[in-house]
């Protein structure tokens, strides 16, 4: 979820992420003049292995969302030109923000609509209708956690989550022997699950038999086991046992009240789509642009047109061409146990056509949709290497048929 900021009257775009108690801008230009204030150097921690972050932490800003105006907001701004998560998403993000929205407001959340909405907890109604649901929350250290039930090669297990919106996964866990939270050892596989604030998260991808949120049930669920090395900081609650993220989280329309401690979920028309996989091992970001000659038409004739003895007017086109900008997209991870590996796909290929279609044509979301295709579906592609040209082809796998590299 991207949501419209204003900075002391800026307009910036962030991640709407549960998952962080501050706001946090990283992906700030010479031209997004915001004026801050009372900056000092700050420390700051996030997912991923290469541990702390310096920011600056500055008093006073001035925040926008919609009609609601916050004057007084603290904001750590990171200058580290590697925190940037425009690439991944193919979308301009300039921060994340959380808790201080959450705080203030019932936050309606609607997947299906594209929109949220803050409502004051003072005029804020629960639905009656039975299709909805209120469940109990804990806000700890200013993030959300929830109760749920995972069934794990038919073992319940009781598990307090975080609900995480910036996550794009379905469900993390944090692998545990004594409390029975690992994956099964034939339906796993190694692979790059995601860029946190301080660096990449890997892991093991695995499914588990149902998932219950409240009276909700969700079957054949995708689920996640960071690397330790990735999650010190994360398991400094010590009852917790993974996230809760987008993949499950879209399935509902939700109302967040943070003051009372409840969430209110229903089901929408996502709730049944099956949990899918990237089973082309390919991820792509966004790395740049090029000009590319587009041929257009133009109007030609005397006065824009021909008139003929009927005197009717008919224009004459003719062609020209134009130099636009195209986004460039890079592969920047790939799962060695892939198929798209196999056939001689590598870390740094630039993608040039996907299916005998430019790939420039396209928003990243869109090819993403097709590498996570079915099983089986052949993808081509053509990509550009060192400078040259090179086609290759390969069917989307069943990811889980593979735990090591191909040989």
């Amino acid at each position: 979820m991207i949501i419209p900021i204003e900075i002391n009257d800026v307009k910036l775009s962030f991640v709407l992420d549960t998952g962080v108690s501050k706001p946090i801008l990283f992906n700030l230009s010479n031209k997004d003049s915001l004026g801050l204030k009372n900056a000092k150097t700050f420390y700051l921690h996030g997912l991923g292995g290469d541990g702390q972050i310096e920011a600056l932490k500055s008093g006073n800003n001035k925040f926008r969302l919609g009609e609601a105006i916050n004057p007084n907001q603290d904001l750590y701004v990171v200058f580290d030109k590697s925190i940037d998560f425009t690439p991944r998403l193919g979308v301009l993000v300039h921060g994340i923000i959380g808790y201080d929205i959450f705080k203030d407001f019932v936050v309606e959340i609607n997947y299906n609509s594209k929109y949220i909405r803050l409502h004051k907890p003072s005029a804020f109604k629960k639905k009656s209708s039975k299709k909805w649901e209120t469940i109990p929350m804990e806000i700890y250290n200013k993030k959300p956690f929830i109760e749920a039930k995972v069934d794990i090669d038919n073992d319940i297990k009781d598990i307090k989550l975080l609900i995480d919106t910036g996550s794009s996964d379905a469900l993390w866990l944090f692998e545990d022997q004594e409390k029975g939270l690992m994956p099964n050892d034939s339906l796993f596989f190694r692979d790059y699950l995601g860029k946190g604030l301080s660096g990449s998260v890997y892991g093991k991808r695995s499914k588990i038999k149902n998932f219950n949120l409240s009276n909700f049930n969700l079957k054949q669920v995708n689920v996640a086991y960071p690397d330790s090395a990735s999650i010190v900081i994360a398991k400094t609650y010590k009852d917790r046992n993974g996230s809760l993220g987008g993949n499950i989280l879209k399935r509902f329309n939700l109302f967040f009240d943070y003051q009372n401690q409840q969430l209110h979920l229903k089901k929408n028309s996502n709730f049944n789509d099956a949990f899918t996989y990237n089973n082309s091992g390919i991820v792509l970001e966004h790395n740049g642009t090029m000009f590319v000659k587009e041929r257009i038409k133009l109007p030609s004739g005397n006065d824009w047109g021909i008139q003929n003895k009927n005197k009717s007017v008919q224009i004459d086109l003719s062609y020209n061409y134009t130099m636009v900008l195209k986004p460039i997209y890079r592969i920047v991870e790939l799962r060695e146990s892939s198929n798209a590996y196999k056939a001689g796909l590598r870390i740094g290929d630039i993608l040039i056509t996907i299916n005998g279609k430019q790939a420039y044509n396209f928003k990243l979301p869109v090819i993403n949709r097709t590498l996570h295709g079915k099983t089986g579906s052949t993808i081509r592609v053509k990509v550009e290497r060192e400078g040259k040209p090179m086609s290759f082809k390969f069917k989307l796998d069943n990811a889980f048929k593979k735990n090591e590299p191909s040989n």
